[in-house]
This record gives C-alpha cells, structure tokens and sequence, in this order.
C-alpha cells in the first residue's frame, strides 16, 4: 500500500461521518448568533479535551511540531468574546466523548489528528461568511474559523506529507488511522447531535448563503471540482466496517500486520 492510497482510505472510510457531520452544522447556511455560539460552544468544548491528550500521545519528535497547530486557543477566546461583549449566554458543553478517544498508537493520534486537521480548511471562507452575514471577524468572536489565515494550506500539506511518512506503506497503520478517524469524527457528531433538526436558520431574505466548504472539509479546498468525489484507489483498497459487530454475526479476525513481522494483531469483521 503506498502512502498516497492511505491518504485516500482516510478520506474514503469517513465519508459517511463527514457527511452527516456537514448536515448537523448546516456551515452553508446563513444562521443567528445564537446557532453560531452553540457551534463553537462545541468546538471549544472538545478542544479543551481533545488538545491536551493529542499533545501527550505524540512522541516528543513531534509535540514540537504539534504545538504552534493548536486551535483551541481561538474557540476559547471567541466563547469569552461572545459572553463579554455579545451578551449571550452560553452553556458548557459535555465533551466527554473525546477523553474516550483511544490514542495508544501514533497511527490513531493521526487518524484524529487528520479530522481536526482537515476541518480548518473550511474556515477559509466560512470566515468571510460571518463577517459577512454576522458582523464577526478575527479577534471578535470569529477567530477559530479564521485560524492562521494564508497558512491554512500549506499546514494541511505539512500534515498530509507527515502522515504519508509515518503511516508508510503498513496496511495496520492505515487501519488504525481510519479507524481513530471515524472514531473523532463520531465524538464530534455526538456532541453536536442536539443541533440536528433545529429551525433556526435565517429568512432567506436576510442574507445569501455562499455554496461553501462545511467546517469538516478534508482535503481539498472550496474551488476544487473533485471536493465532493473521492480520489482513485489502488487495489488494495481497505475496507472498514462502519458498526461494531452485533449478537448473531458471523466475525472473522482479519490480520492487520505486515507478512513476516510476527505480530498477531486482527480486525474483527461481521460478515
């Protein structure tokens, strides 16, 4: 498997929660304030939990390079700027979903890594739309979705080459990314599921959605034609099962490990 398919099955094994994640936070659509500050009342809340442990997980080589990417930071000031001068008032989340997040293997840390990562990218024109529609920029109460501005991209490149590195051509390690993958974008959507169905949005008389990137976008930015379709793979295409497996199926272990390097590590697969 080369580094470039690994990348591929990342995007592919978690199309489905990005999907879903894109409709609970309806980023295409104009919103009130309200809607916007439970949104990052979210992020803020996950980031508190999640930066820490991505932070001790890495091995030292890397926390380095991890350090100046944290975003968490941006949420937390745009939540206070919100309350102290916006005037809402907020409710702390419970973000328990991500102190659960198994991250024992540095392929797991950059299958999560790869989620929060990549939703940076939208920010690059979910930023001008609340300027735009709300009135927010950086510095007030639009930080974390403007993030580090012009670098955006070439950190994305930055990770996407580290991670081509790390993962290599080990069929386990992309496994174990794709799996931790699909595992992050599932805490995220538990902990904005009380969003799904809520009628808050704005009269459309009140602004003019953009046809924008959600805040989850992998890989690819607002302009690029194949956004929405996954890239070619390779034969050795992984699949990964969607749900754990349930009383009654059939399960056969699949061997995750290199040939010849004598581990017996497998991926339960219901059949």
């Amino acid at each position: 498997m080369s580094s470039e398919t690994s990348l591929a099955e990342l995007r592919l094994t978690t199309r489905a929660e990005h999907d879903r994640i894109e409709r609970l936070l309806r980023l295409t659509e104009a919103m009130p304030l309200e809607r916007y500050a439970a949104i990052l009342c979210g992020f803020d809340a996950f980031l508190r939990v999640w930066v820490p442990r991505i932070h001790a997980a890495l091995p030292e080589r890397l926390q380095g390079w991890f350090r100046p990417r944290r975003r968490g930071g941006f949420a937390s000031a745009d939540v206070e700027w919100l309350r102290s001068v916006g005037g809402l008032e907020l409710v702390d989340l419970d973000a328990r979903a991500a102190a659960a997040l198994p991250l024992g293997e540095l392929s797991e840390v950059l299958g999560s890594l790869y989620v929060i990562e990549g939703s940076a990218l939208g920010g690059r024109v979910i930023a001008p739309q609340l300027k735009r529609t709300l009135g927010l920029a950086q510095g007030r109460g639009a930080s974390y979705f403007h993030g580090f501005g012009g670098e955006t991209g070439v950190m994305w490149n930055n990770f996407r080459v580290l991670t081509a590195l790390e993962l290599g051509d080990s069929s386990r390690a992309t496994v174990l990314a794709c799996l931790s993958a699909k595992r992050t974008f599932g805490a995220l959507i538990e902990l904005f599921a009380p969003l799904d169905g809520a009628d808050d949005t704005l009269p459309a008389s009140a602004a003019a959605p953009q046809h924008i990137a959600p805040a989850l976008l992998m890989a690819y930015g607002e302009d690029d034609p194949d956004a929405t379709r996954p890239a070619p793979l390779e034969p050795d295409h992984i699949d990964i099962p969607v749900d754990e497996p349930e009383e009654g199926d059939t399960v056969f272990d699949i061997p995750l490990d290199e040939p010849g390097d004598g581990s017996l590590d497998t991926q339960p697969l219901p059949l």
